[in-house]
């Protein structure tokens, strides 16, 4: 019932739903169209399709390249692992340009392959966060789609009017705190016109579309709080997903496990793999 707007970082509501004119500012998401271009997407896709595609969950299939994991016990070794694939090593090298992907250092690399032949989808879920870090990279080729985002904690979304009396135009996310600030000191503001409004977080989803060639990075609230998913009905053709991870801090620079991450990470960035 809401859609996210990259270009002001708030969550929408849709015309068609209960939430129609207000919004609520939705942190964490970095999104960047055409971070490759044509003929690189067809080069990756064809390199991609001369390995074997595994069948995975949901009607997906999936090539993994990263070491082998047991979640629930919480361990891993490297197993089989031989590194991210060459042709990645442009892609990794391409997103230094993304301020949020700072330091980003991918130790794991899954592609997944969607079509509505299958009915491939992707149930709500977090991440790992035991193994893998705050960033989650994630480049979406061959079709758009639409990443639905849910929330099912307990806390309340304070929603803001949209729109202001006197020009009709989207109010900018500064002007949420005027808001609050005018609400709570009683001057007249042109964006007080209406209160705040709480809602349940469960009564709310977010919609991210994500063109072709697009690039996702999911941090903090909306790694962390934020499931997401990809539904069925936003599979309209083959689409396939590289999803990045890097590690977390336990696995990192003084954490408990850094000599198992730095050996890990000396594989991933050898650039020679093959999908284990």
């Amino acid at each position: 019932n809401f859609t996210y707007c990259p270009a002001t970082g708030l969550a929408k509501g849709n015309e068609r739903s209960e939430f129609a004119g207000w919004a609520f500012p939705f942190p964490g998401v970095f999104l960047t169209e055409e971070f490759i271009s044509e003929d690189e997407e067809s080069e990756i896709v064809e390199l991609m399709d001369r390995d074997d595609w595994k069948p995975s969950q949901s009607g997906r299939k999936k090539q993994d390249y990263g070491p082998k994991v047991n979640f629930k016990k919480q361990r891993l070794k490297a197993g089989s692992f031989t590194g991210l694939p060459s042709f990645s090593k442009k892609i990794v090298a391409q997103m230094k340009a993304c301020s949020v992907l700072d330091g980003f250092l991918p130790v794991e690399q899954c592609n997944l392959d969607y079509v509505p032949e299958r009915g491939s989808a992707i149930d709500p879920h977090f991440d790992d966060w035991w193994l893998w870090g705050e960033r989650l990279v994630s480049l979406n080729l061959l079709s758009k789609t639409v990443l639905s985002m849910s929330c099912d904690s307990e806390y309340s979304i304070q929603l803001f009017p949209t729109f202001s009396k006197e020009n009709g135009e989207l109010s900018p996310p500064e002007s949420f705190t005027q808001t609050s600030a005018c609400k709570n000191s009683g001057e007249e503001g042109i964006n007080c016109i209406l209160s705040p409004r709480l809602v349940p977080s469960k009564e709310v989803t977010v919609a991210i579309h994500l063109p072709q060639r697009s690039l996702v990075v999911l941090y903090g609230d909306a790694r962390y709080k934020w499931k997401h998913a990809i539904y069925r009905k936003h599979i309209e053709h083959r689409r396939i997903c590289v999803t990045f991870r890097e590690l977390s801090a336990e696995f990192s620079t003084g954490g408990r496990h850094e000599e198992l991450g730095k050996e890990l990470l000396e594989i991933a960035l050898s650039f020679q793999g093959r999908p284990v």
